[in-house]
């Protein structure tokens, strides 16, 4: 019996390329990977609706730097598909190397994505990931060349599909068919391909061409406004967004909030001055219940519990104002 190592994603697409092998006879173990930008809470989903081993891996380290400098460029936002799945193909032919896997295989399907999936970018994905002659596209195999795996009798391509194109139709049919029954929607599920993340992004990158992951965590979290290209603020929506805010809390960053005033949480993070932080505090009291006041005292601290607190007073900050620094 041979071995497959799949890149699970948890959509229905990743998922019914793992049942066509397994149907097959082929012991099929999957792989997914954690970022800043995705995680592996569908494909875990997945994988246990199927019977089906998953490896869980986190990358984000070296994710993020191929993000801020990919090969292939960026597609509509700032989402580096054909690098990005190179690199999971990469990675996750260690992971066959290490562990004995005869080759690895995708949910790929060829023209669904114009720009990644068309038969160059496969081609590219392939050749870059370092695997061309070990990886395996299941869903849509019977287009593209047979492959050393089904000439060497790993896989029987009579059992391999031909799907093309954006239609989902086929795939509904087959999971209906296989009993694949519950299976997210298409697309989603990375938050380089929305814009309203990507924007904040970019400006991380800009400012901050060093970032971390932690970095990006914070893109997550309330509102972003840009103090200066020295400095950011994160400020808190609502109660889950200043819990969220706490646990960012790290060396390097500051606590801001309102004194004696319910109001958003903020953190502010880069090496801020003393008008950074006189901004930050006008913008904390400008969305706290002391909008209206001629003056806020706000405090800044270096522990969650506001401990040793440096207190400010300032005028809020005018929404217009507010606005123009708040990053989209």
């Amino acid at each position: 019996m041979s071995k497959a190592l799949g890149l699970l994603s948890g959509g229905l697409d990743s998922s019914l390329a793992a049942m066509a092998l397994k149907r097959q006879g082929v012991e099929v173990t999957c792989v997914s990977f954690v970022t800043p930008f995705f995680g592996s809470g569908r494909a875990q989903k997945a994988a246990a609706a199927m019977d089906i081993p998953l490896i869980v891996r986190n990358i984000s380290e070296e994710h993020l730097e191929m993000v801020k400098n990919p090969r292939y460029g960026y597609g509509k936002n700032l989402n580096p598909c054909i690098d990005c799945h190179a690199m999971m193909f990469r990675l996750a032919g260690r992971i066959m190397e290490e562990q004995g896997f005869d080759f690895l295989f995708s949910g790929e399907v060829l023209g669904q994505r114009p720009m990644s999936q068309n038969i160059n970018a496969l081609k590219s994905v392939a050749n870059y990931s370092g695997y061309s002659d070990r990886i395996l596209r299941p869903l849509c195999a019977k287009l593209l060349p047979v492959t050393p795996m089904e000439e060497q009798g790993l896989v029987d391509r009579e059992g391999l599909l031909d799907i093309q194109g954006r239609s989902r139709r086929r795939q509904q049919e087959l999971a209906a068919h296989w009993g694949l029954k519950e299976y997210p929607s298409s697309g989603g599920g990375c938050l380089l391909t929305e814009k309203s993340f990507t924007g904040r992004l970019r400006d991380l990158f800009e400012h901050q061409p060093a970032c971390t992951p932690a970095d990006v965590e914070l893109l997550k979290i309330g509102r972003q406004f840009r103090l200066s290209p020295r400095a950011k603020l994160t400020l808190g929506r609502n109660e889950d967004d200043n819990a969220a805010i706490r646990t960012q809390l790290r060396e390097g960053t500051l606590l801001v909030r309102a004194c004696g005033i319910a109001g958003p949480l903020g953190l502010i993070s880069g090496t801020p001055d003393d008008s950074d932080l006189r901004a930050a505090g006008a913008l904390v009291a400008s969305y706290g219940k002391g909008k209206d006041l001629n003056q806020v005292t706000v405090a800044f601290s270096q522990d969650a519990q506001g401990e040793e607190a440096t207190l400010l007073s300032v005028a809020p900050m005018d929404r217009q104002a507010a606005a123009a620094l708040q990053v989209q």
